[in-house]
């Protein structure tokens, strides 16, 4: 037990290789945060409509399902180190495609440009959480995560500051009360300033991320003894499938992600409604951010007395009630709503994914991890689904009522109703998996 006690969390020996892959939390954080600005960006400067505006989105979270599953295999066979040097060129690459994409104009260049770059953030995140868990002994493993996990919300914060004053207030677009009745020639002024605008931080992120890239490549990082190749890679496929809390937690985790990206991407729609202009709205979502944080250090030391499942669903059904208050309470209250989901969404990625793989084996759990990385598919689909509810009435966001509110009001029963399953798988877990009074420490 003294062993045990004396370890320290994070070695001196291994001390300078874990805050160069704790950097990394925050790194895919600040790219998550810095994009969902860009989508009432591009809607504004490049005339596009809610719906075609979400490619953003499909773009960004779609390349993390097309590329979990081969980085999780490739990590296996080779190195985190050399994993992470992939993940980090993928990276970069993508964030200075945007030079090219701001140079041609092309709305589908800057897609290609974030589908690459979260090519990068798929093997970043499949390669830093077991790599950070394998940096000292088990006994500490979990607090080593947590204190890595930290810098994540960090990223986010810092992100949404750098899209707020360095994009949104720049846009020249923001300030023309009707884009697309301007002429032809000052449209085409407009639009290569903004696009200029939206391309500077993307390019300096890329120069960054090649600056880490050198840093890694430079210092000596430990070897895992957790690093080879993948045996019976098909029936573990086989074995997790036949697990239902495993698979009902890959629903919940792709239901969850969904949620949480339409919550904070159409934060501008919402406040656009009740004629809030997108830097203001700005400072709603850094609030939603902060309390996103304050909800991870809640969650977290609440898990000290409350079962993961039993406190899942006790967030998930407060998440149901401001989801409510969302959709049917007007104006600014509404908004209030809409901000406050973000203190209860904070707990529910790692408390998800740590009920899914709780009994699993070491060898299944490396390959169910890929799947429920693969989960953050769910930021693609889901809010382009609801871009499509938004453009019922029109390219606007109050151009006709559904049950007696605005489109982009009724829109927001998606996340509501992903909300009601996280409910009910954290219900689930609770009365089916957790034996009374034993805490999973998830968080």
């Amino acid at each position: 037990m003294s062993n045990i006690e004396k370890a320290p969390v994070v070695s001196k020996k291994v001390l300078i290789p874990f805050i160069l892959v704790t950097s990394l939390f925050a790194l895919w954080g600040f790219a998550n945060a810095v994009t969902d600005p860009m989508v009432q960006a591009f809607k504004k400067v490049l005339e596009l409509s809610n719906s075609e505006a979400a490619w953003v989105q499909m773009a960004f979270y779609g390349g993390y399902f097309c590329m979990a599953l081969p980085a999780a295999l490739f990590m296996r066979k080779y190195s985190y180190k050399v994993g992470i040097l992939i993940g980090l060129g993928l990276y970069a690459t993508g964030a200075l495609l945007f030079y090219p994409a701001a140079q041609s104009e092309s709305f589908t260049f800057f897609c290609m440009g974030l589908y690459i770059l979260t090519f990068g953030l798929a093997f970043l995140e499949t390669a830093a959480n077991p790599y950070i868990l394998a940096m000292g002994v088990k006994e500490t493993a979990t607090q080593r995560l947590n204190l890595a996990q930290a810098f994540n919300p960090v990223g986010l914060i810092a992100g949404l500051i750098v899209a707020q004053q360095f994009v949104l207030k720049n846009l020249k677009s923001h300030d023309v009360n009707n884009f697309s009745a301007l002429d032809e020639a000052s449209k085409i002024l407009i639009k290569t300033s903004d696009l200029m605008a939206i391309r500077d931080p993307y390019v300096i992120l890329g120069l960054v991320i090649l600056g880490v890239f050198v840093l890694f490549v430079v210092n000596k990082m430990p070897q895992s003894k957790d690093e080879g190749g993948i045996p019976g890679i098909g029936d573990t496929l086989a074995i997790l499938v036949k697990n239902k809390k495993y698979v009902l937690g890959v629903v919940a985790q792709i239901l969850y992600v969904g949620a949480q990206i339409m919550c904070w991407t159409y934060i501008y729609q919402y406040a656009e409604a009740i004629n809030m202009d997108s830097v203001t709205a700005g400072y709603y979502q850094l609030i939603a951010f902060i309390l996103f944080t304050v909800g991870r250090a809640v969650g977290t030391y609440m898990l000290r007395f409350m079962s993961s499942g039993k406190l899942l669903m006790y967030f998930a059904g407060l998440s149901i009630i401001f989801a409510l208050g969302t959709m049917f309470v007007q104006g600014m209250l509404g908004l209030y709503s809409l901000v406050a989901i973000s203190f209860f969404m904070s707990l529910m990625f790692p408390t998800i994914y740590g009920i899914a793989l709780a009994d699993l084996t070491e060898e299944q759990s490396k390959v169910g991890s890929a799947g429920l990385v693969m989960a953050i598919v769910g930021g693609a689909l889901l809010p382009k689904l609801q871009g499509i509810i938004i453009d019922v009435g029109g390219n606007g966001v109050s151009d006709t009522k559904i049950m007696g509110v605005s489109e982009v009001n009724f829109s927001f029963i998606l996340p509501l109703l992903c909300f009601v399953y996280i409910a009910w798988y954290g219900l689930r877990v609770y009365k089916t998996y957790e034996p009374k009074g034993v805490f999973l420490h998830n968080i």
